[in-house]
C-alpha cells in the first residue's frame, strides 16, 4: 500500500513539474496591460497620456481619465496657437511645411513619404499643423486660438490632389482618411467620396496578390481608419451596412491578416467589428486569441514586432488590445472639458466652449 501511495505522489509531482502554464484570459490580459500603463501614465508624453486617457474615457465614462485629456488639451492648444495664428503668412507656411517634412526622418517609410510630398510641399502644414489640433480641440467641445484664421486657411487650400495622389495613399493611407474626416468635422471641406474612390483604385482587392507585406499593412491600416474616423474615434458606433465592404474584406482575408499584419493592426481589425456591433463575428475571437498569445507575461505588456518593450511607443498597440479584449456596451463622447467638473475650471485661456 505504501508503495502505491508513493507512486501516486511521484506521478502527481511529475505532472506538476511538466504541466504547461495556463494562458491568461482576455480579461486578465486587459487588466494587466491597464495596470502596466496606469502605473506609468505620468511618465508618458502629453500626447500619449491624452491618447490613452481619451480612449479609456470613451470606453468607460470614468471621469478619472479627464485630466489626461486636459494635459493633452494644453499641449495641442499651444500647438494650434503656433500654427493657426500665422496661417495667413505664406512665408511662415512654407518654412513650417519644410520643417515638418524634415522631421519625418530617413527610414524607408519616411523616405517614401518625403518623395510623395514633393508634389504637395505644403500639405503637412494644413493637415498635421492645422487639422490635427483643431479637430481634437473640437472633440472636447471647445474652439481653439485663431480658429477663424485656421478654418479660412484650410478652406482656401484644396486637398484633393494630395488626397488622391497614389504615391500619398501608398505612403500613409490611414493618416489621409483621418484628415478627410477631420476636415468634414470642422466644415472645411468634404473629401470623403473622392478619397474613398482613390483609395479603392490604388488598392483594388483583385490586386492583393501583388502587395508586399508593407503595402498590405498600409491598406489594412487605411481600412481600419475609415471605420475609426467615422466613429469619431470610438465616440459612437458605426453603421455595419455602410462599412460592410470593409468588414467583409477583413473576414475574407483574416488568414493573411493574422500572418502578415502587426499586432496593432490585428487589434484594430477586431475593434472595427465591435464598433459595428458585430462582436460575435469569428474575426473578433481570432483577433483576441492572437493578441493574448502576443502578451508578454513577464513585462505585462504586448511588445513591438521586434520584441521591444517601450511604453510610450507601445501605448497605441496596448490600448487597442485593451479595447479589443474587453469591449464596452456604451461609448461615451468627449470628454467635454468645459462641463466636466474635473476640468471646467482649469481650461487654457486660449480656448472657449463651442456654444458661445
Amino acid at each position: 500500500m505504501r508503495f502505491i501511495i508513493l507512486a501516486l505522489l511521484l506521478t502527481t509531482a511529475s505532472c506538476s513539474l511538466t504541466a504547461k502554464p495556463t494562458s491568461p484570459s482576455a480579461s486578465e490580459v486587459k487588466q494587466a496591460i491597464q495596470n502596466t500603463l496606469e502605473q506609468r501614465l505620468y511618465q508618458l508624453p502629453p500626447r500619449v497620456q491624452g491618447h490613452y486617457g481619451i480612449r479609456l474615457f470613451r470606453m468607460t465614462g470614468d471621469d478619472k481619465y479627464v485630466n489626461s485629456a486636459l494635459v493633452d488639451l494644453y499641449a495641442i492648444t499651444e500647438a494650434q496657437s503656433f500654427y493657426a495664428c500665422s496661417a495667413d503668412d505664406p512665408n511662415f507656411i512654407k518654412a513650417q511645411a519644410e520643417a515638418m517634412t524634415a522631421r519625418l526622418g530617413n527610414g524607408p517609410r519616411a523616405t517614401a513619404r518625403k518623395a510623395a510630398l514633393t508634389a504637395h510641399p505644403q500639405f503637412l502644414f494644413y493637415s498635421d499643423g492645422l487639422l490635427r489640433y483643431a479637430s481634437r480641440i473640437d472633440e472636447f467641445g471647445l474652439v481653439g486660438p485663431c480658429h477663424n484664421t485656421l478654418t479660412k486657411a484650410i478652406k482656401d487650400y484644396d486637398m484633393t490632389q494630395a488626397l488622391t495622389d497614389p504615391a500619398m495613399i501608398k505612403s500613409w493611407a490611414a493618416q489621409l482618411i483621418n484628415y478627410v474626416y477631420w476636415s468634414k468635422q470642422l466644415g472645411t471641406g468634404d473629401y470623403l467620396e473622392v478619397y474613398t474612390k482613390a483609395f479603392n483604385q490604388v488598392y483594388p482587392d483583385t490586386l492583393d496578390g501583388q502587395l508586399d507585406k508593407s503595402q498590405f499593412r498600409n491598406k489594412l491600416y487605411g481600412l481600419t481608419h475609415f471605420v475609426f474616423a467615422a466613429s469619431g474615434y470610438y465616440q459612437r458606433p458605426i453603421d455595419a451596412k455602410e462599412f460592410g465592404w470593409i468588414l467583409d474584406y477583413f473576414s475574407d482575408n483574416i488568414e493573411r491578416i493574422l500572418t502578415d499584419a502587426t499586432d496593432d493592426i490585428i487589434a484594430e481589425v477586431g475593434v472595427a467589428f465591435l464598433l459595428a456591433g458585430k462582436g460575435d463575428n469569428p474575426v473578433v475571437q481570432r483577433a483576441r486569441e492572437h493578441i493574448i498569445k502576443s502578451f508578454d507575461q513577464n513585462a505585462q505588456f504586448i511588445p513591438s514586432i521586434s520584441g521591444r518593450i517601450e511604453y510610450a511607443s507601445g501605448e497605441h498597440r496596448n490600448v487597442l488590445a485593451m479595447m479589443l479584449l474587453e469591449w464596452t456596451e456604451q461609448l461615451h463622447p468627449g470628454p467635454m472639458l468645459a462641463i466636466e467638473p474635473a476640468s471646467k475650471f482649469h481650461l487654457p485661456k486660449q480656448v472657449r466652449p463651442k456654444q458661445e
